[in-house]
């Protein structure tokens, strides 16, 4: 079956659908069939996957049957329609076979209200029952579809019931961080919260609408697999100080905050993380300097940063050797990314 990793941190900014496409292409170069799928209303991911450049081209892919984006999906449960969720239809992705797209939709937000009431685990659950389950069971489908190996989920910044639910029914999750006091504060929020989801999740867990629900809720397991900070300025190779001090606060944070709610609740086993990758948990995954001007050039080419050739970026001489050498090192990161992820994950 295959493994569910989101990316989450409610505090946007934090290029989380970049990582998202670079790591799925980068885990899919390296033999594992990843399907990424759009949970943000805003669908950024989407857009980036397929080149769109607004609502129009969305609106032509969602013409298609049988349903090809999550809303669609998970219609069945969320508007009560007389048949079974099944597993969406993915779109491929350009020069890489092994990566798909499960499109997002602007109108997914829709489903956020019931969501919301379905998940107070009130008395008005028997009517809901569906509904917690329906989004792991979508994706359950979709990977078995496509034989996945991964699906990693690009989600909203925000800490609603649609995150909750994605989160809490995931396999792993990972937070990208950005070096600056906003993301430092929120590792304290991320502390109080994601214990309380896991709570949450275990209550649902055992309770006997939901078990029996055409979409039974998951046995809750999601686990912190580490994080990722992004978008400093180099200098000479390395996070310039100003950078480096914010990153160095953000290790602190993730080892005396998070780290320790974490393992608290469940989802983090340090000495196994260790003992798997051979960095703790509070050492982020991966460390990437902003992609600048190599982010749109990614869009408009459909292509991860560390894959842009040389028509591409329109560059010659020295200036084509400096983006090669900055492209060399994004591929080195998100390797060793990935190889970590398939450590972590195994």
């Amino acid at each position: 079956m295959a493994k569910i990793i989101c990316l989450f941190n409610h505090k946007g900014g934090v290029s989380k659908t970049t990582t998202a496409f670079n790591l799925g292409w980068m885990m899919a170069l390296k033999g594992k069939r990843v399907i990424l799928a759009d949970f943000d209303p805003q669908c950024n991911l989407t857009g980036m996957v397929m080149g769109f450049k607004g609502l129009d081209d969305l609106d032509a892919l969602y013409s298609g049957m049988p349903p090809n984006n999550v809303k669609d999906g998970l219609a069945p449960a969320f508007e009560s329609q007389p048949r079974q969720i099944n597993a969406a239809e993915c779109a491929e992705i350009p020069n890489m076979p092994n990566l798909l797209l499960l499109p997002g939709h602007i109108g997914l937000a829709e489903y956020e209200t019931t969501l919301g009431i379905a998940q107070e685990l009130s008395g008005s659950l028997l009517a809901l029952r569906n509904l917690p389950g329906a989004i792991r069971y979508l994706l359950d489908e979709t990977a078995a579809k496509y034989s996945a190996d991964y699906v990693l989920v690009d989600m909203s910044p925000s800490l609603g019931p649609l995150n909750q639910n994605l989160l809490s029914t995931s396999d792993h999750f990972l937070v990208p961080l950005h070096p600056d006091y906003f993301s430092s504060m929120a590792l304290n929020s991320l502390a109080n919260t994601l214990p309380r989801w896991k709570e949450w999740a275990e209550t649902a867990y055992e309770i006997e609408t939901l078990q029996r629900a055409d979409y039974p809720f998951p046995k809750p397991k999601a686990t912190f697999i580490g994080a990722i900070v992004q978008k400093y300025r180099p200098r000479n190779g390395k996070a310039s100080r100003a950078f480096q001090n914010w990153i160095d606060q953000l290790s602190v944070g993730l080892r005396d905050t998070l780290a320790p709610a974490l393992i608290k609740s469940g989802m983090l086993n340090a000495e196994n993380f260790k003992q798997r990758i051979g960095i703790d948990p509070w050492q982020p995954l991966m460390e990437v300097a902003d992609f600048n001007s190599l982010i749109a050039l990614s869009q408009e080419h459909q292509v991860p940063v560390y894959a842009l050739n040389k028509e591409q970026t329109e560059q010659t001489g020295a200036i084509w050797q400096q983006t090669q050498q900055n492209m060399s090192v994004f591929e080195q990161s998100f390797s060793e990314c990935a190889d970590r992820i398939f450590a972590l994950t195994s």
